[in-house]
């Protein structure tokens, strides 16, 4: 519980203070994750440095101080595929190549809704929907019990659990929406979105089962690696990010 909640605080930090500390801990992230799944791939070291250096390429753009500042979203993800390009070629590891594309995607789409007006409420609301996510699910598991989710997949989540992880993220973005002005549409999301963070949570348990571990890492003391605490920030960040910007898209 001590180190959850350490890791929120140090989450919540950075996304106050915005800029060159999100980018930082954003990379930083960004590049644990894809060792963490370099190793559930069991290829050697000097493999996984080569992916983690290729992820790094696309990362440093979305850095404050980039030169390419009106259209460097666009630049980066083409340096991603890119990336992930050059990964599939050099190892002839299509998964290997994926798993640049799934760390890369979530942290740059946080950092680019950091930028945006309002970027901050928008940030907030990303994360905390996998946070009430994670937390309504858990005590509801428990508490509750009944049918498993996906026991082949991940023997504890019950439908229960699930539930109760959308109605704790749903009435959080209530609140921001009645009390700090979240958008409407933002809101009407937020079960959907909810329910793909326990998705990503799910494909994560897949990973590692297919791989034969019980955690993706332990560099998190009693919580295994990166990768099992923001599985479910993958599937939601670019969503997210998308129905943020979706008025500039369609006016």
């Amino acid at each position: 519980m001590i180190a959850s909640v350490a890791m929120i605080a140090v989450a919540t930090g950075a996304l106050f203070l915005g800029g060159i500390a999100l980018w930082v801990l954003a990379v930083v992230i960004a590049i644990v994750m894809m060792g963490e799944w370099a190793d559930l791939e069991k290829v050697p070291p000097k493999t996984r440095r080569m992916t983690q250096f290729a992820l790094s390429v696309p990362l440093a753009l979305m850095a404050p101080a980039s030169l390419i500042l009106e259209t460097r979203e666009f630049f980066t993800l083409g340096l991603v595929a890119g990336a992930a390009f050059f990964v599939a070629i050099v190892t002839r590891r299509g998964q290997l190549a994926l798993g640049v594309v799934y760390c890369a995607i979530p942290v740059m789409a946080l950092v680019f809704v950091r930028r945006q007006d309002d970027g901050l409420l928008f940030a907030f609301w990303m994360l905390a929907i996998v946070w009430a996510c994670d937390i309504g699910a858990f005590f509801a598991g428990r508490s509750i019990g009944g049918p498993k989710l996906a026991p082949r997949l991940s023997p504890n989540k019950t439908w229960a659990g699930l539930i109760g992880g959308i109605l704790l993220s749903t009435a959080l973005a209530a609140i921001l929406y009645t009390n700090h002005g979240l958008p409407w549409r933002l809101m009407l999301a937020t079960p959907l979105l909810a329910a793909l963070a326990q998705g990503g949570d799910l494909y994560e348990s897949w990973l590692k089962r297919r791989a034969g571990v019980k955690d993706s890492g332990n560099i998190l003391p009693g919580h295994g690696g990166v990768l099992d605490r923001l599985d479910g920030l993958v599937p939601v960040a670019p969503i997210a990010a998308l129905l943020v910007v979706a008025p500039q898209l369609f006016r």
